[in-house]
């Protein structure tokens, strides 16, 4: 398994699983054509853009050139990098019959297939360190989920790192393990807490 930097922006779960299994990285799924409609997700695919760089790896077909314009289109500043993955006719397993144009997806895709699109667009493997520690728990017991004013101190803290407002917090979970560990996170979640009980 190799770690990656930046994003990998995919179009369904499917294609996460298969990812995960060869990829450490953040993996965004579109909902297919759902990424349209979906401003949260947007958010979230720009904010990597700017941070990390994302990398769009859509299936060869009409449909997943569209997505794939569509973000490169809403994404405006920051870096993007396409992968693209080789016309393989056939089907996947899981359906019961081929897609439109009868080209497998990034699902389909062999593991040595996918990595060897990686390298074709310049993407190697991060020198990064270790995973970061931050879990549910954690937010649990810096009281970022779970309590009174979870809601509230989690807003603040995607302020003060200028993440968008409305993140799930499995999808805060993601970010944050890009950014820092969990003493850091105690450390930032703690001046928050001291400020703003401070104000009061």
């Amino acid at each position: 398994m190799i770690k990656i930097d930046e994003a990998i922006i995919v179009e369904g779960k499917y294609d996460k699983i298969k990812l995960s299994s060869i990829v450490d990285a953040v993996i965004i799924i579109t909902n297919g054509f759902g990424i349209f409609k979906d401003i949260e997700r947007l958010e979230l695919i720009r904010y990597y853009a700017k941070k990390t760089g994302i990398i769009i790896l859509t299936d060869s077909d009409a449909a997943g050139r569209k997505i794939r314009g569509y973000i490169k289109g809403a994404v405006g500043d920051g870096r993007i990098v396409n992968v693209y993955i080789p016309d393989i006719f056939g089907k996947e397993r899981r359906k019961v019959k081929p897609s439109a144009e009868g080209k497998l997806g990034v699902e389909g895709m062999d593991p040595k297939v996918l990595l060897e699109a990686f390298e074709r667009s310049g993407i190697t493997a991060s020198e990064g360190g270790k995973r970061s520690d931050i879990t549910k728990l954690t937010l649990y017991e810096l009281g970022l989920s779970g309590g009174e004013n979870s809601r509230e101190l989690r807003e603040k803290l995607q302020h003060r790192l200028g993440l968008p407002r409305q993140l799930s917090a499995g999808a805060l979970i993601e970010v944050l393990s890009t950014m820092m560990d969990s003493t850091e996170l105690a450390r930032i979640t703690a001046e928050i807490k001291e400020e703003s009980y401070g104000s009061i």
